[in-house]
């Protein structure tokens, strides 16, 4: 039974040991911090001065009584012994003083800092001036009502820091009881002269354990609402933080951010999705968006979109193509999922679009190239190939080849060489762009050479060449390798795309600080469609589908021209002829 009784009795002591560090022990992790010391005095200070004015009406109304009691004397007040009677004027006015002199220190530094000191120093003045009064006259002064009315007043108004209510308590009543007990002091009270009155002290024990208890609680509750509202802060803080982090992520992105209701309208986008669309801000897309079916070059992809949602809940690298808001076209890559609510609702799609049609230009050319290098290049090695197999057919060790046959074979290999340092050409201009050597250069020179290298070609196709370029012209400041890589270039596409007995005509004239130089033909000219990617890497003509060139020469002839920063064009029309121009910069 003895150790049954000891487990029962710690089981109850850790029961009221629980409940009391949960009721009375500050909140742990943080809460004496400088942020709610700093509110609590600024609440205290605020709230002293309320209290101040409060006690100086009640005072002065307890004063204007006793004045009038002088004259006019009040029954209830004849019962009072008449040493008390007559101090209750001199006391009020003493306590006045006090608070007087309170709201002066109130209104300082120091009351500002230390509102907890103010605080004591107001209480006192009032609870012990009638205490000292009443131990000068030689009684015990207990003083219930006044107490109560001080007590109750600063727990009602002031319901922070039980600590000090509890002081200012405890400091009076051990005046009270300790130095009257000391002098042997007793009440004016005939009847009950005794100053351990049981009643008495069960009064004032309970009215202010009962005080101090809603302070306590009162100031609890603000301290745990302070650091709610500062976790609050700190989290709206943060979140705001994120937001703006968030929110720069979204409008920086290179790729489009978009949200899209199930019926097809864009409820959400990025500035670099309204770029894509061809739009200036980001709300115009959501504004004008409102059928992004519409959108798709092929209608039926936003269907499929949709089913492929449906199907696999998200989708990547979905390309399609769309309509830009001036009409043109682009290709775009969709990354998306569908957003659903606690119950599997769809509520919208949400993903990134990204422009592709740099990459599907890059794709297409190198389709292109790749059947140029399987077409072009597999001819004139085919064709020597069968060269040597016949020759090997022979049953003779010695093999006699005539000089036609290895003609053949020197062409062959000459085409393929001349291919494969195109294809390197190209690849070097790309990577590291076109290495002038700038010098002084008379045009008329370099347009001789051109032509003077190309003579057999010219009698070849029964071509008629003009030269208008004068030698009056003004030097330009060029590399005269390229620039006659450019004029040989243009003069040998003029011969490619056109039948024999072509008329050619070079000229260059003057126009402000650059000269305009042209090469036109009579040929059979270009059309529009052909002239807007004539200057596109690894693009030929359809005319010139049997040739073995790669159609890199018009675009090293643009890359040339822009190194030396000029322009580079064609005029031309079906059955008109071509004028292909560019620009120098004059010395």
């Amino acid at each position: 039974m003895g150790k049954v009784a000891r487990m029962l009795m710690a089981t109850q002591f850790t029961t009221v040991q629980r409940w009391w560090r949960q009721t009375f022990d500050a909140p742990a992790s943080d809460e004496t911090t400088t942020l709610y010391t700093a509110w609590r005095n600024r609440f205290l200070w605020q709230r002293l001065r309320l209290w101040l004015w409060l006690a100086l009406i009640c005072l002065l109304s307890f004063t204007l009584r006793d004045i009038y009691g002088l004259f006019f004397p009040f029954k209830e007040l004849q019962q009072q012994p008449e040493g008390l009677r007559d101090q209750h004027l001199v006391i009020n006015i003493a306590m006045l003083l006090s608070i007087l002199i309170c709201f002066a220190l109130h209104k300082t530094k120091l009351g500002r800092q230390r509102p907890d000191l103010l605080f004591l120093g107001s209480s006192w003045s009032i609870s012990l001036a009638s205490q000292l009064f009443a131990t000068l006259s030689g009684f015990a002064l207990p003083d219930s009502i006044g107490w109560s009315l001080l007590f109750l007043s600063q727990a009602v108004l002031m319901p922070v820091c039980w600590i000090i209510h509890l002081l200012t308590q405890v400091s009076v009543l051990i005046y009270y009881f300790g130095v009257n007990t000391a002098l042997g002091l007793k009440t004016p009270i005939p009847e009950h002269p005794e100053i351990y009155n049981v009643t008495f002290i069960l009064y004032i024990f309970w009215f202010c354990v009962i005080c101090d208890i809603g302070v306590y609680l009162y100031d609890r509750l603000q301290r745990s609402e302070f650091y709610a509202r500062q976790e609050l802060e700190s989290a709206y803080h943060k979140l705001k933080v994120a937001e703006a982090k968030y929110r720069t992520i979204f409008e920086n992105a290179v790729e489009g951010i978009f949200q899209s209701s199930p019926d097809g309208r864009y409820i959400t986008a990025n500035p670099a999705l309204a770029r894509i669309y061809g739009y200036s801000l980001a709300e115009e897309v959501t504004a004008n968006s409102t059928n992004i079916e519409k959108l798709y070059v092929d209608p039926n992809r936003r269907a499929e979109f949709v089913r492929l949602m449906e199907k696999y809940g998200s989708i990547s690298e979905f390309e399609s193509q769309i309509y830009r808001r001036d009409g043109s076209i682009v290709w775009i890559s969709e990354k998306a999922y569908a957003v659903r609510d606690e119950k599997g609702k769809l509520l919208y799609y949400e993903g990134l679009i990204e422009d592709i049609t740099q990459r599907k230009q890059t794709e297409e050319e190198l389709r292109v190239f790749f059947h140029a290098v399987s077409h072009d290049l597999r001819n004139p090695v085919l064709g020597t190939l069968m060269v040597l197999k016949n020759l090997l057919a022979h049953p003779e060790e010695n093999i006699s080849i005539s000089r036609s046959i290895l003609e053949r074979m020197i062409q062959s290999s000459d085409r393929q060489l001349s291919l494969i340092n195109s294809l390197m050409e190209a690849h070097v201009g790309e990577v590291q762009g076109v290495v002038l050597q700038r010098q002084p250069v008379q045009l008329l020179k370099v347009v001789e050479a051109a032509i003077v290298d190309l003579e057999p070609l010219l009698e070849q196709n029964q071509a008629t060449l003009t030269n208008l370029v004068s030698a009056d012209l003004p030097l330009v400041n060029a590399d005269p390798t390229q620039l006659w890589r450019v004029f040989s270039n243009l003069i040998v596409n003029a011969l490619k795309h056109n039948p024999p007995g072509l008329l050619l005509t070079i000229n260059a004239t003057r126009k402000d600080d650059k000269i305009y130089c042209t090469v036109s033909d009579n040929g059979v000219g270009i059309s529009q469609q052909q002239s807007a990617r004539l200057f596109d890497l690894y693009f030929r003509g359809a005319s010139i589908r049997n040739s073995v060139s790669l159609g890199l020469g018009l675009y090293l002839c643009k890359q040339i021209i822009n190194a030396h920063g000029g322009e580079i064009g064609v005029n031309s029309a079906l059955d008109a002829g071509a004028t292909f121009w560019f620009t120098l910069l004059i010395t």
